[in-house]
C-alpha cells in the first residue's frame, strides 16, 4: 500500500481563530452606562425619571418600595488622564454539556468611558417640599390630607405619581412628610400643613450630622480651615525687640522705664539674626480652644447647610431659609459665626494694608481668586501643547531635532537677483 503524507492544515483555521478572539472584545453598545444599584432590593424596584427637586428637570432615579429613592452620583476619571472600562463575564465552573448542545461563548465589551453611576439615597421630603409649597402659594395653608395635596397638583409627572401612591413606600412617605409639616388627627386619617420652621429644624439636623461625621479632605480645607484662618501681622524688628505690638506706645515706655537695653536686648536674643527694620510675624492674641472648636463645628454646619441648600431646594425656598437662619427663630446660633469671619476680614485688611506701607518695593499680594485663575490658565496652556504635539506626525517633531546651524533660510533662495 503506497504511503500518503499528511495533509497540510487548512489557512481557514487561523482564520476562525481570529474570528474567535475578535469576537471575545467588542466595543461597548452606544450609548452605555454603568450603574452601581444597591443590594437586596426587591423585585419592583426600577429606574423612574422624576423632577430635580432643585430645578425640576426630569431626571433618572432608582426607586425600591422598601429601601426608598436613590439617585445617581457619578464617579468619572479627569479629562487630563482618561481612563475606560473592561467588563469581562462572570466565571463559573465548567460543565460537560451534551455533544449535540451548543454553547454559547462568553463575550467581553470595552467602554471608551471610564464613568460610574453610583446609587445613593436620597431623602424623600426633598420631592413632598415642591407639592407642599404650591399648595400654600396656591390659596390657604389649611390641613388637608396627603392624598388631597397630591391631587391638587394635577401637572405631577407620571412616575412621580406612581411613587407617591405606592403601598408599600406610603408609610414611610407620611413619616417623612410629618417631618416637616404641622399634624393634626382628623379620625383615622392625619391632616398634614406645611412648615417652614420643621423644615428648617430638619435641615440643620441633617447638616449637624454630616458636620459630626466630618467633611470630605477637600471641603475641610477649602470651606473650613481657610476663611477663619488667621493672617501674619508683619511689625518692625524695633517692635518685636520689646514684645509689643505696633502702635502700644504706653507699654513701650514702660517697659524702658523699668529696663535697662541690656536686659532687653538679652531678652531678644532669638530675633538678632533679623535684619533692623525688616518685618517678621507678629504673635497672635491666644484664643479659647473651646470658642474655636465650636466657631470651627457652626462653620462645617454652615458649609453643609450651603451644600444642601444648593443640591436640593429651590431658589425661592433657599432665600426663605436665609432670612431665617439670620432671625431669631434659628435653631442654631450664627453670630460668633459671623462675629469672627468679620474679624478676620478686618485682619486681613489690615495686614495688607501694613505690607503695602511697610515697603514700597513690594509686589502687590495675590488674592485666593487671582492664584486659581493662573492655575487654570496655566493648566488649559499645557493642555493645549500636550494636544498639538499629539497631532505632530513623527516627521515634523523629527525635522524640529535637525540643527539647522549655518544653513541658509528658504527665503533667501526666492530674494532679488543681485545686480550686475
Amino acid at each position: 500500500m503506497p504511503r500518503t503524507r499528511s495533509t497540510a492544515p487548512a489557512p481557514a483555521s487561523a482564520e476562525k481563530l481570529k474570528a474567535e478572539q475578535e469576537k471575545t472584545l467588542t466595543p461597548a453598545e452606544r450609548p452605555s452606562k454603568t450603574f452601581v444599584l444597591p443590594s437586596s432590593t426587591s423585585a419592583n424596584a426600577r429606574l423612574l425619571s422624576l423632577p430635580n427637586p432643585q430645578s425640576g428637570e426630569l431626571t433618572r432615579y432608582f426607586f425600591c418600595p422598601e429601601r426608598g429613592i436613590f439617585e445617581f452620583t457619578i464617579v468619572a476619571s479627569p479629562p487630563s488622564s482618561a481612563r475606560s472600562i473592561l467588563f469581562t463575564p462572570r466565571t463559573r465552573p465548567a460543565t460537560i454539556a451534551p455533544e449535540n448542545e451548543e454553547t454559547a461563548t462568553p463575550t467581553t465589551s470595552i467602554a471608551k468611558k471610564a464613568e460610574l453611576l453610583v446609587a445613593t439615597p436620597i431623602d424623600s421630603i426633598f420631592f413632598l417640599i415642591s407639592l407642599f409649597a404650591a399648595t400654600s402659594k396656591s390659596g390657604q395653608s389649611l390641613f388637608q390630607p396627603l392624598d388631597d395635596i397630591i391631587d391638587s397638583n394635577d401637572d405631577l409627572p407620571l412616575h412621580l405619581r406612581n411613587v407617591l401612591y405606592d403601598d408599600k413606600f406610603r408609610e414611610t412617605l407620611l413619616a417623612r412628610a410629618e417631618a416637616i409639616c404641622d399634624t393634626v388627627e382628623a379620625g383615622d386619617e392625619k391632616m398634614l400643613r406645611f412648615s417652614e420652621a420643621k423644615l428648617l429644624k430638619e435641615l440643620v439636623a441633617k447638616a449637624e450630622r454630616m458636620a459630626t461625621q466630618g467633611l470630605p479632605a477637600s471641603l475641610e480645607e477649602r470651606f473650613v480651615r481657610q476663611p477663619l484662618a488667621p493672617p501674619l501681622m508683619s511689625v518692625k524688628r524695633e517692635d518685636a525687640l520689646t514684645g509689643q505690638l505696633p502702635g502700644d506706645e504706653t507699654a513701650s515706655s514702660k517697659s524702658e522705664s523699668q529696663g535697662s537695653p541690656s536686659t532687653v536686648t538679652t531678652t531678644a536674643t532669638p530675633s538678632v539674626s533679623t535684619p533692623v527694620g525688616e518685618s517678621t510675624p507678629a504673635p497672635q492674641p491666644p484664643t479659647d480652644n473651646a470658642t474655636s472648636d465650636h466657631i470651627y463645628h457652626v462653620q462645617r454646619v454652615s458649609t453643609a447647610l450651603t451644600f444642601i441648600k444648593d443640591s436640593y431646594l429651590p431658589k425661592s425656598l433657599c432665600s426663605r431659609i436665609d432670612e431665617m437662619l439670620a432671625s431669631t427663630e434659628s435653631p442654631l446660633d450664627f453670630k460668633p459665626l459671623t462675629d469672627r469671619l468679620e474679624q478676620i476680614s478686618h485682619l486681613r485688611a489690615e495686614a495688607l494694608a501694613s505690607r503695602t506701607m511697610s515697603d514700597f518695593s513690594r509686589k502687590r499680594g495675590l488674592d485666593d481668586e487671582e492664584v486659581e485663575a493662573r492655575a487654570e490658565k496655566k493648566r488649559k496652556k499645557e493642555d493645549e501643547e500636550k494636544k498639538g504635539k499629539a497631532a505632530e506626525s513623527r516627521g515634523v517633531r523629527d525635522l524640529k531635532k535637525v540643527n539647522t546651524t549655518g544653513m541658509k533660510k528658504m527665503s533667501d533662495f526666492f530674494g532679488k537677483a543681485a545686480a550686475k
